[in-house]
């Protein structure tokens, strides 16, 4: 049984500079995990929230954005513990996927199983 999602939900990264409201799609039911190359070395958990779905309430200037490959994912991580809190997705770049080790009272072992997204052969990656 997944656990009870409020909205909006409290997420905050490991050392607690970054806090955001979240407000998901549809609570843990939209959990995955990637396997491109990126996401499969992070190896977090992703639930799905709108773009107007996060607010900040403390520390945005406290987050590092990475970007690679085509430049479409925006992913972020707080620059005081690394901790990756969300990114707005290269499947639908207006979602984000949060980390849902992030939300306030989820453990992702009590999410298994968890489907896994092709971003390997992502359709964004072909040519012509």
């Amino acid at each position: 049984m997944l656990p009870e999602i409020q909205t909006p939900h409290r997420l905050t990264c490991h050392c607690g500079a970054v806090e955001m409201e979240v407000t998901l799609s549809d609570g843990l039911n939209t959990k995955r995990r990637c396997d491109c190359s990126f996401c499969r070395r992070r190896g977090a958990v992703a639930v799905s929230a709108p773009l107007t779905g996060i607010r900040f309430v403390k520390g945005e200037e406290n987050l590092s954005l990475y970007q690679f490959g085509t430049m479409t994912a925006k992913h972020y991580f707080c620059k005081t513990c690394g901790i990756y809190t969300h990114h707005q997705r290269r499947s639908n770049p207006n979602q984000f996927g949060v980390n849902a080790a992030c939300l306030e009272g989820v453990n992702p072992r009590d999410l298994d199983p968890v489907p896994w997204s092709d971003g390997v052969n992502h359709p964004t990656d072909r040519v012509g």
